[in-house]
């Protein structure tokens, strides 16, 4: 006889406050934001990892939610591109044109604000090292290294 797992109701930690969520055991991260939480920013790219448009901070550090199963979020501090309204790096995103038609650009700036928060001092290669796990298929990869550099000047200050 097959056994089926039952949904279960879990507390997520995300942009600092405390969400009660029902979900599956397959239920990833990604889904949850968007469909139960209305969270919209992480986007549904490739949904195997690679292309880096769900990316969401998981304790401060990067990581694809379409990848991620809700239930190993339970514990963790999530901040996702909604948390990050007010701070500057959006901004430099626009003022250096780090973006073209947008889809990535939630993803990317995650990524960055990871980068900045945990590498202030990092120099070109290390931005191209994480930069590689997002894809933008507008190639605006200039704009966003210059994004990325001119945030880090920000962290500098």
């Amino acid at each position: 006889m097959i056994s089926y797992v039952e949904a279960a109701r879990i507390e997520l930690d995300i942009n600092g406050e405390k969400k009660s969520v029902i979900v599956r055991p397959a239920d990833t991260l990604l889904r949850v934001l968007r469909e139960q939480l209305g969270l919209t920013g992480a986007k549904a790219g490739c949904e195997n990892g690679d292309c880096g448009t769900c990316t969401v901070l998981l304790d401060g550090l990067p990581v694809k939610s379409c990848i991620m199963l809700a239930v190993e979020a339970v514990g963790h501090k999530i901040i996702t591109i909604e948390g990050l309204k007010e701070d500057p790096i959006q901004k430099a995103f626009i003022n250096k044109w780090g973006f073209q038609c947008g889809y990535c650009t939630p993803g990317f700036i995650m990524n960055c604000y990871g980068l900045a928060t945990n590498h202030p001092n990092a120099d070109d290669e290390t931005i191209e090292e994480w930069l590689q796990s997002n894809i933008c298929r507008c190639t605006s990869y200039e704009e966003i290294r210059e994004a990325v550099k001119s945030v880090l000047l920000l962290k500098k200050k």
